[in-house]
């Protein structure tokens, strides 16, 4: 019920008065039953944007730790994210990612709709990175079709780093079904994963418009800190140069 209320009458009507998101595609997500809506991640606010203008409840999963972290501030934030539509990652399996998949299965099972960032975090600059195989495990295990989606403009709405931006309107395009019943029983192929994710990816960058980067999210994040880290000491290296040649000068008597 809190979902629906945030939906309808909490946040939804605010950000649809003040933001009008657009919506294209809207016919290609099932009247009932389970799907996979794999999305392109710019913001935070994707996940606000992107089920609002849908009918249809959607749910992500979530760190296990935004539903169990203690006192009046934990109670509060778990039922925020829960009534958000998210639910904590299964942590009995060996790893988050298992885990995550594990959650997923069981939100398809029941029949609905289940939201998904294939680049596993935030795009820093706007571009589309490389998907991790995870959705496209996920899709031949449960039989389920993938509808990519492109959410645009949330990044200026809300950049990375920001709580807020400027006003623009949000933009989002639901694409057709893809169906990978042909992969079935194919699930531990790798290179089968990696072909259907790509083929996923694909269709995101069609319906955005994003530059594609075939490199990992994460790993193009941590390059970029690097980079920055080697010329803040270049420019700290040739500053303390510049202080120590004017000390080295002779003044004048």
């Amino acid at each position: 019920m809190f979902y629906w209320f945030l939906k309808w009458i909490a946040i939804g009507p605010l950000l649809r008065v003040i933001f009008r998101p657009h919506t294209e595609g809207v016919e290609n997500i099932p009247a009932e039953g389970p799907a996979i809506l794999a999305s392109n991640h710019l913001s935070y606010a994707d996940w606000l944007f992107m089920p609002l203008t849908l009918s249809r409840r959607v749910t992500f999963v979530a760190k296990a730790e935004y539903f169990n972290s203690p006192g009046i501030k934990g109670w509060f934030q778990k039922k925020f994210f829960a009534g958000a539509g998210q639910v904590p990652i299964d942590r009995s399996g060996a790893s988050a990612a298992e885990g995550a998949l594990t959650s997923a299965k069981r939100i398809l099972e029941a029949g609905d709709l289940f939201g998904i960032y294939p680049e596993g975090t935030r795009s820093h600059d706007g571009k589309l990175y490389r998907g991790k195989t995870g959705v496209a495990r996920l899709a031949l295990e449960t039989k389920v079709p993938v509808i990519p989606v492109a959410v645009v403009g949330t990044d200026v709405v809300a950049p990375p780093g920001k709580t807020f931006g400027t006003f623009t309107r949000p933009v989002v395009r639901f694409g057709k079904p893809l169906d990978f019943s042909r992969y079935e029983g194919m699930e531990n192929d790798r290179y089968i994963l990696r072909s259907i994710t790509d083929e996923i990816m694909y269709e995101i960058m069609r319906l955005s418009g994003q530059e594609y980067v075939d490199k990992y999210a994460s790993r193009a994040k941590e390059e970029q800190r690097a980079a920055e880290k080697a010329a803040a000491a270049a420019e700290k290296a040739a500053a303390d140069d510049g202080d120590a040649q004017e000390a080295d000068q002779p003044k004048a008597s």
